[in-house]
């Protein structure tokens, strides 16, 4: 074992103790992996849905929703992210970059919109690893591309599903039209393309004085502060610190 200067003894015995957990924490994280790959297949998606992007020539585009996979990549992990943002949102709106030119009910969620600041950078990555990624919303395309460039992101592909109604097949809007977060993957074979999992904790009870961390083993930020003596804090994304955006 290790130790760390000036530690005492009651605080090394005290952090064996938590080390014991956090194996078990890795082997039941790891238990619940196997079991998801492990799944049965999907169901088919109902329809080849059309999106709105932006094309290969950064002009907007009809793009497929079999066109998000690339050649040899078999696995789509899609975001379908709150934009607008769901109507009891009470957080601050922007007020700098083109996405402030939105109306307060048109404006993206916070939480999405932070997390999607996290992942940016792990696109490149996952699509070296052979996965796709892209992110969809119910908003036109140019709020969604403009929310981009507001953002800083360079790798996330964003698409639109204002004229489909992908984002209620699958659960991320109800039917009052107020939008859901949610993580889903699809995955190609030689039928078509299965839908293999989404992130249903959302829908799920949270934990008493928990929300409901449906992605949580994903959200960096917050599994940042859960290395803290404080932990999570009572506090939120903003769109906005100190009217400049946080990219």
């Amino acid at each position: 074992m290790i130790t760390f200067p000036n530690e005492s003894a009651r605080y090394r015995t005290a952090r064996e103790k938590l080390l014991k957990k956090e194996i078990e924490l890795r082997r039941a994280m790891e238990a619940v992996a196997e079991a998801r790959r492990a799944l049965p297949l999907g169901g088919l998606i109902r329809q080849d849905y059309v999106f709105d992007a932006l094309g290969a020539d950064g002009r907007p585009a009809k793009t497929k929703l079999s066109e998000l996979f690339a050649p040899d990549k078999d696995t789509l992990i899609l975001y379908q992210m709150m934009f607008p943002r769901h109507p009891q949102e009470t957080r601050d709106v922007a007020v700098s970059g083109g996405t402030a030119r939105l109306a307060r009910p048109d404006q993206p969620c916070p939480s999405c919109t932070a997390l999607l600041d996290q992942w940016d950078g792990a696109v490149g990555h996952l699509e070296a690893a052979g996965f796709n990624f892209a992110v969809v919303a119910k908003t036109a395309l140019e709020n969604l591309v403009t929310l981009g460039r507001d953002r800083g992101w360079k790798n996330m592909r964003l698409v639109s599903s204002a004229a489909n109604s992908f984002k209620r097949d699958y659960n991320a809007e109800d039917a009052d039209g107020a939008q859901i977060p949610l993580l889903s993957v699809f995955h190609r074979d030689g039928d078509g393309i299965r839908h293999f999992w989404s992130s249903e904790l959302g829908f799920a009870p949270p934990e008493p004085g928990q929300d409901p961390r449906a992605i949580g083993t994903c959200e960096t930020l917050w599994n940042l502060m859960d290395f803290t003596p404080q932990g999570r804090p009572d506090w939120y994304e903003q769109l906005q610190y100190g009217g400049a955006c946080c990219h």
